[in-house]
């Protein structure tokens, strides 16, 4: 059994292709944001706190490098093959803050696959345009500011180019979303659906 984690950046398609490969795969879909959200509430000793507005001294990069930090581990025991009932069957992992650097170093690759998707081949401009376009009521970003959406999106584009780079460095697959998403989405679902074929 190999589950999966699809991680990236915010508003990449994350959610999107988790609960689509889920489906056709017919394995669960878990939201490790919703987690993390519960960790950050719940147990604050645990030093999980993703808000830009509580952690004014720290910069949106330092964030997410220490969540990946604490998460990595968190996930090895998650999907340890001891600990995890298998009559539950393989899970599709949905997440934000995993660092390639802290996959590689936490998780083991014949248990838990890794793929990201990313937006970091646009200008914070271009993909300010692009989310604005394509936001719905039901998106947190649909409400912000015109300068707080192109501040998020200089985070996103920013984080997008360090995952990327990690990526490339480490040899694990990620997808630029930022144009054409649907097709890449499409292309990223048919790489999934191939591998698991390959594994079984």
């Amino acid at each position: 059994m190999k589950h999966l984690i699809i991680a990236g950046v915010p508003r990449a398609g994350k959610s999107t292709l988790s609960r689509r490969a889920a489906r056709e795969l017919g394995w669960q879909h878990v939201s490790m944001d919703a987690i993390i959200a519960g960790f950050e509430r719940c147990f604050p000793e645990t030093g999980i706190d993703t808000g830009l507005s509580v952690n004014k001294d720290k910069g949106s990069m330092e964030i997410l490098h220490i969540i990946s930090g604490k998460i990595g581990p968190f996930l090895r025991a998650m999907t340890d093959p001891d600990e995890y009932d298998c009559q539950n069957g393989p899970m599709v992992i949905d997440m934000y803050q995993l660092l390639p650097e802290d996959y590689v170093r936490h998780i083991d690759p014949e248990v838990c696959g890794v793929l990201y998707l990313l937006t970091g081949d646009v200008t914070p401009e271009e993909r300010c345009r692009i989310q604005k376009e394509f936001d719905t009521p039901e998106d947190y970003t649909y409400g912000l500011s015109d300068s707080e959406r192109l501040e998020g999106c200089g985070y996103l584009v920013e984080q997008s180019r360090l995952i990327r780079e990690q990526c490339e460095r480490l040899g694990l697959p990620y997808f630029e979303t930022a144009r054409d998403r649907e097709r890449v989405l499409d292309e990223a679902l048919s790489k999934i659906i191939s591998n698991s074929k390959e594994e079984s």
